[in-house]
């Protein structure tokens, strides 16, 4: 998906930089397939601000998204490419042969009109879903599974993708996009070509009023703050640092490492990034 530098004829397009939507359905989404989505502001059930900097922001639906892709041997072709608001990668709509509908992260590549199939004997083509076990080693997948039917959970952002780089004993290695590679069960499905939009970081908002729009409130940083509110506050000037990078909360940030050293999964990884 190509970007867009606008003209500067205001000062808020003046270093704008946004995504091109040339190509995407102009028309609005499958009302089937479409909720509303509640917006609590970074409030909790008493009300109370829990989570700094979100409010606001322009009202979203949102869109249901088939991340399990359990519809085995079935065709489906696709109807769309549409916008979604609530992530920064394309969605495809696709109408199956037995008349359902259902909405997938869209992949590079994939065009309207084009057939793709989920099943465990399916060829590895782009837009395609089968288990990991059954893909040639090389391949290019996203929307990876970690548990048999739990849906995709990892690998699902505009432009990322991992690599299978082996097979032994049942499980699947992968080179994740933060260059970790780790085993994954061999029946966990995962969807064959890189998410779309691979441009999304380049994008520039141009404004602060574009930032409102997307739902992010300011952000004062933590050494502009007095003691009382921030662990870096305080300090002549507001310049002075409050000591070593942290959160509101206290967590250290730039370094720190917060995986914890006995979690569960913690085998199956194999080299970190």
């Amino acid at each position: 998906m190509a970007l867009k530098k606008l003209k500067p004829i205001t000062p808020g397009q003046r270093f704008a930089i946004r995504a091109n939507f040339e190509g995407l359905a102009p028309n609005k989404p499958e009302r089937s397939l479409v909720v509303p989505k509640k917006r609590t502001g970074g409030r909790n059930n008493q009300g109370r601000m829990t989570v700094e900097h979100r409010g606001g922001g322009h009202k979203r639906k949102l869109r249901l998204i088939d991340w399990k892709r359990r519809i085995f041997d079935v065709p489906a072709q696709v109807k769309s490419i549409e916008y979604d608001p609530n992530r920064s990668a394309r969605i495809a709509l696709l109408y199956y042969k037995d008349g359902r509908k259902t909405y997938i992260v869209a992949p590079l590549g994939l065009e309207v009109g084009s057939f793709v199939v989920a099943g465990k004997e399916v060829p590895p083509e782009i837009g395609n879903a089968l288990p990991l076990q059954n893909m040639p080693v090389g391949t290019i997948v996203h929307n990876i599974e970690l548990s048999p039917g739990r849906g995709a959970s990892i690998v699902r952002s505009a432009g990322t993708s991992a690599q299978v780089m082996g097979k032994k004993d049942g499980y699947v290695t992968i080179k994740l996009p933060s260059r970790q590679r780790r085993r994954v069960l061999g029946t966990c499905m995962a969807t064959v070509g890189v998410v779309s939009n691979g441009e999304h970081n380049k994008e520039k908002l141009g404004k602060a009023g574009r930032n409102r729009w997307l739902g992010n409130r300011p952000n004062t940083r933590g050494v502009a703050k007095n003691p009382v509110d921030h662990p870096m506050g305080g300090g002549s000037g507001g310049k002075a640092s409050g000591g070593h990078p942290r959160s509101k909360n206290g967590l250290i940030a730039k370094g720190k490492k917060t995986r914890k050293k006995n979690k569960h999964s913690n085998k199956y990884i194999i080299s970190n990034r």
